[in-house]
C-alpha cells in the first residue's frame, strides 16, 4: 500500500471528525513525509464525506440549465480545460474536476483561443439565457483574455457579458448558478456547473480519477 493512500486514510478519518483540513493534512502529510505535489492533490481532491454529499448534491447537468443564467469563473474554468486538454485534470472526490496546476494567476499562449472556442462551442449547445465570464482584474494580461472572451461570444452567437472584477469570488456568489471548481465558491452558491467535465464527456476526453492516483502515485507526474 502507498505511504499517499495511508494518508489519504488518515486524512479521511480526521475530517469527517471535524477537524480542519489545514491541520489535519499537514500532519498526516508530515508524518508520511509526502512530497509538495502528493499535498496539493491530497488539498485539492479529499472532502469529508458530508463535504462530498454537499456539493454532489448541487452538482447540474446540461438538461438542467435551459433559460438560466450562468455565472463562469473565468480563469479557473479555462486552467481546468486547459489541463483536461493536456491530459492532467483529476475528477476528485466530490465529483468536480479540478487541475494541479501550482501556477500563481493565469499565462497566455497559443492554446488559450483554442480552449476559449471549446468552451464557446459547447456553451451555445446549452440554451442558456445568458453567460456572465468573471475574470479576476489583478491578475496579469486578464484584460487581453476578457477581450478574446467577448470576441468569441459574439463569434459563436451567445449571448453573455465578460467583466473584469476585483474579487471574482465575491461577485460569483450574487449568481444562482455558476461553473468553477473552486472550494470558497462551491460552497457559497446554491447550484455548480462543471463545465470542462461536461466538455470531456461530450468529446470524449479522457482525465484522471483520484482513486487511481491513490493507488498509484506515479500517476502525479503524468
Amino acid at each position: 500500500m502507498s505511504s499517499l493512500l495511508l494518508a489519504y486514510e488518515d486524512l479521511k478519518y480526521l475530517l469527517n471528525r471535524g477537524y480542519r483540513k489545514k491541520y489535519a493534512l499537514e500532519f498526516v502529510a508530515n508524518h508520511y513525509r509526502l512530497s509538495q505535489k502528493e499535498r496539493h492533490f491530497l488539498f485539492r481532491c479529499v472532502f469529508s464525506d458530508r463535504e462530498i454529499e454537499e456539493r454532489k448534491a448541487k452538482l447540474l447537468q446540461p438538461g438542467h440549465l435551459k433559460g438560466k443564467i450562468l455565472g463562469i469563473d473565468g480563469f479557473n474554468v479555462l486552467i481546468t480545460l486547459e489541463s483536461l486538454l493536456e491530459g492532467k485534470a483529476i475528477l476528485c472526490e466530490d465529483g468536480l474536476l479540478r487541475d494541479l496546476k501550482l501556477q500563481g494567476g493565469y499565462k497566455i499562449s497559443s492554446r488559450t483561443l483554442q480552449t476559449l472556442s471549446l468552451l464557446m462551442d459547447f456553451l451555445k449547445t446549452l440554451d442558456l439565457k445568458e453567460v456572465w465570464f468573471l475574470y479576476d482584474a489583478p491578475v496579469s494580461k486578464s484584460g487581453k483574455v476578457a477581450e478574446l472572451t467577448r470576441e468569441l461570444l459574439n463569434k459563436y452567437g451567445v449571448s453573455g457579458k465578460v467583466k473584469l472584477s476585483k474579487v471574482p469570488d465575491y461577485d460569483l456568489k450574487a449568481f444562482e448558478v455558476v461553473a468553477s471548481s473552486d472550494i470558497g465558491i462551491v460552497e457559497k452558491v446554491p447550484f455548480v456547473v462543471d463545465l470542462p467535465q461536461m466538455i470531456a464527456e461530450k468529446r470524449g476526453l479522457k482525465y484522471s480519477y483520484f482513486v487511481e492516483i491513490l493507488k498509484n502515485p506515479k500517476l502525479l507526474g503524468f
